[in-house]
């Protein structure tokens, strides 16, 4: 009975571990997207720089998140994996609800690739981190 015990408390604070690098990477995109809206407003950036630059932000964003919250020593690259997939569809319905335009296509696949592609080399570098 004991192991179970265990067992669910790792599960939980694994899950624990994964809220909050979503909530800390949210918050951080929105004020990173705040902020470039108004660089890109003062400073006359291109439009073409502009998906670029949204990109980078989520990438910082979750590998913000994954950095601050991770530290549990094992399975880093699944965990981080899972914070970058859960992070796009977060910040999915939250900027498009910002928006009020919910389009589903191939940018939301793309963005969903690097998210957890950014969010597996995250985990890597939180519980590599940690361990030392």
């Amino acid at each position: 009975m004991r192991i179970k015990k265990n067992t669910v408390d790792r599960d939980r604070g694994y899950i624990f571990e994964i809220v909050k690098a979503n909530i800390i990477a949210l918050i951080f995109a929105l004020l990173a997207m705040l902020l470039s809206a108004l660089i890109v407003k003062l400073c006359n950036v291109s439009d073409g720089a502009i998906p670029i630059i949204n990109q980078v932000i989520k990438s910082l964003a979750i590998f913000v998140g994954c950095i601050v919250s991770l530290k549990k020593s094992n399975n880093g690259w699944l965990r981080g994996i899972i914070c970058g997939f859960t992070f796009v569809w977060l910040s999915y319905v939250v900027f498009s609800a910002l928006q009020s335009n919910f389009v589903f296509g191939l940018s939301l696949l793309n963005d969903c690739v690097l998210g957890m592609v950014t969010g597996m080399i995250s985990g890597i570098i939180a519980v590599n981190i940690r361990k030392h």
